[in-house]
């Protein structure tokens, strides 16, 4: 119990980590999330927007993806991982904490790698089937706003963006974690409630386009007001409206869908 006690107790005070060593804490998180976005607009750039994977091999898309997830949901996240780096401040030096920053990032970014396989097969299947069935795009896309819509709206994105939203409980019960890994497995626990928190959000990039970087700085955006706006789930019912709308209107609007139509495909 005392073990237990002392890990707490950086969390209950609020220790704060040196300025210093809190600014290498944000500015490992903005160069990684500025590092992503170059990846993805400059490989966007050559490919274009298309249906499908485009032809992309799985170890070229999870690579791909998991650059767009960095450049997506890092800035959200941000908060947690200093917060979280904050809680170790009586335990680590500067270098190690940022090690330790790092291995949270990297367990937050393997659940979303994780996702990326469903990704993948999805998009593989859509891809193959508007290629054989070109007319099905419309009746794809307008499945895809729907479900994205319906989520939006649904009891489950609310228990898991209110998780998002007040980390606190969350990393207090982290505390009493032990290595081995602490800081992998926090952030893989942490990413499953963020994946549940904006998984919906994703599935839009099937009719707009899995590398539409217009329609990922948009969603890149609603993720980081839902999560620290303090109208977030406001925001979030919002967007849930607004797909259901694009939903009805995706049969008879082809320009809503350049993820599902063969002739889209082509440099931005």
């Amino acid at each position: 119990m005392r073990t237990i006690t002392v890990e707490k107790q950086p969390l209950r005070t609020g220790v704060l980590m040196p300025a210093r060593d809190l600014t290498v804490a944000w500015g490992l998180i903005v160069v990684i999330a500025a590092l992503a976005w170059t990846i993805t607009v400059a490989q966007a750039g050559d490919m274009g927007i298309g249906p499908g994977t485009m032809g992309m091999a799985l170890p070229l898309f999870l690579l791909l993806w998991l650059a767009m997830m960095a450049a997506m949901m890092l800035p959200s996240v941000a908060p947690v991982a200093v917060t979280w780096a904050r809680s170790i401040a009586r335990q680590s030096g500067g270098a190690s904490r940022a090690v330790r920053t790092t291995g949270f990032l990297g367990g937050y970014l393997l659940v979303w790698t994780a996702f990326g396989l469903v990704a993948y097969g999805g998009l593989t299947v859509t891809g193959h089937w508007v290629d054989r069935e070109p007319e099905a795009g419309k009746w794809i896309g307008a499945a895809a706003f729907a479900l994205a819509g319906l989520y939006q709206l649904g009891p489950l994105k609310y228990v898991c963006l209110r998780h998002c939203r007040s980390p606190m409980a969350q990393l207090l019960h982290y505390a009493s974690w032990h290595p081995p890994a602490r800081d992998l497995r926090v952030g893989l626990h942490h990413g499953g409630y963020c994946l549940g928190c904006c998984w919906a959000l994703m599935v839009v990039l099937v009719p707009l386009g899995v590398m539409n970087v217009a329609a990922m700085a948009v969603i890149a955006v609603v993720v980081f007001l839902e999560k620290l706006w303090q109208r977030g789930p406001a925001l979030a019912r919002v967007a849930g409206v607004v797909f259901l709308a694009l939903a009805v209107l995706a049969p008879f609007q082809d320009w809503l869908l350049p993820g599902l139509t063969p002739d889209a495909m082509g440099p931005m």
